[in-house]
């Protein structure tokens, strides 16, 4: 029996982590693997035993996570005691990066054997902490061919082996889905008996099918939706009020995402008459959609790999972005995109550059602008070509199964 602590403390992770710990138990399947640590409904449904829910530990901006310290101090403990009570052979750590390089070092301490995936952003933040981070681990799995030869001459083992979202988009893709993702009630009543689905004020039927859709992202956390939901949809109706009737969705990328969203949505003033609410089928719906507006995240990646021209958002609270700006000197761009490419080819409207005004301006030229939105399509084709995703999951696992 090998024993694996995994810790995915938010829903990308959780993802991540539930394919590589299927690929790990292809790789050892001699030796049964017991999993256990922090993870989604993803990494539970692999036969992970959670003792934290990435709901619960998902937290974005230094306000944001000072105001609950005290959970996190206790998290931590209760973790690293796991190190003793149920020791693993491994420590699978999966970006996160405060969290998860508290505990590698507490499992390093111990002579546990530590692998972190998805390289911390230090060519963003502070290059100092290099050397503190190749002392902490034994092996660093980067997404990102740039990233390795930053840990040149440390002694860490820090490789590249691809990006494994394409795949993942791929296989997700395969997953049957309605047959429509954008008629309002009509696709909204084929999935309410899953309750997975809400259009809380789109008209009782929808005979044409409007010339543009839309995909709206607001996050997945509390702080974000409040932040980012309202200006999305306000955003939406003066898009419509220029262009004509469009057709808004948005994917709600958990079930408390989606229950949140619906809360809240009855006290958003401002809300376009097509407006679906769906638990899942992100994917699916940033390949079917026109244009769209992405929280910033690993799902302005999805949008790049998908090739759904997109405008970047975002909004923190005050506290938290002060705190950053002062603390990030050396980043021009907050997408993912947009970092890859080294410079800006889809809009960032981040804090307050983010109004509705702003949005429904940047949406209009990308479903409009034919030269604009080519040119953005043609810089995330090279994009593209350099993640490499082609079995980047397997390699992965590989590499890990070298220190397991």
């Amino acid at each position: 029996m090998l024993r694996v602590l995994i810790s995915a403390g938010e829903i990308s992770g959780d993802a991540y982590g539930a394919a590589l710990l299927r690929e790990l138990r292809r790789i050892c399947k001699k030796q049964p693997i017991e999993a256990y640590g922090i993870g989604g409904d993803l990494l539970r449904a692999e036969g992970m035993e959670l003792y934290a829910h990435a709901s619960e530990t998902g937290v974005m901006g230094f306000w944001e996570v000072a105001k609950r310290a005290r959970f996190f101090t206790r998290l931590l403990k209760k973790i690293t005691s796991l190190l003793d009570t149920r020791r693993p052979d491994l420590l699978l750590t999966i970006d996160y990066t405060g969290f998860n390089l508290r505990l590698a070092a507490r499992a390093k301490k111990r002579g546990i054997k530590t692998v972190h995936f998805v390289c911390p952003q230090v060519w963003a933040w502070n290059k100092k902490r290099i050397p503190k981070i190749a002392a902490t681990l034994d092996k660093l799995i980067c997404l990102f061919p740039f990233e390795p030869p930053l840990f040149d001459g440390t002694g860490l083992d820090a490789v590249f082996r691809g990006h494994p979202l394409p795949e993942q988009i791929a296989e997700s893709l395969k997953e049957p889905a309605p047959e429509n993702l954008w008629e309002g009630r009509a696709t909204a009543s084929r999935l309410a008996d899953e309750g997975r689905a809400c259009s809380p004020s789109a008209p009782t039927a929808v005979s044409e099918k409007p010339p543009y859709q839309i995909a709206l992202f607001p996050g997945s956390r509390t702080s974000e939706i409040s932040r980012i939901l309202p200006i999305e949809l306000e955003a939406a109706v003066l898009l419509e009020k220029r262009v004509g009737p469009c057709a808004f969705t948005i994917p709600a990328p958990t079930r408390k995402a989606f229950e949140i969203i619906n809360a809240m949505l009855p006290t958003i003033p401002h809300k376009p008459p097509r407006l679906l609410v769906i638990e899942g089928y992100s994917r699916h719906i940033l390949a079917q959609a026109d244009a769209a507006a992405v929280k910033s995240g690993t799902s302005t990646l999805e949008a790049c790999i998908l090739r759904c021209p997109e405008v970047i958002v975002y909004k923190i609270s005050a506290f938290s972005a002060f705190i950053i700006k002062r603390l990030v000197t050396k980043i021009k761009f907050v997408g993912l995109p947009n970092i890859l490419a080294g410079k800006q080819i889809c809009r960032e409207l981040i804090q307050n550059d983010f109004t509705a005004l702003a949005l429904a301006d940047e949406l209009e030229r990308l479903i409009t602008d034919t030269l604009y939105r080519d040119s953005m399509l043609h810089s995330m084709n090279e994009i593209n070509s350099c993640l490499c995703g082609d079995s980047a999951t397997a390699h992965a696992a590989d590499e890990i199964a070298k220190v397991l």
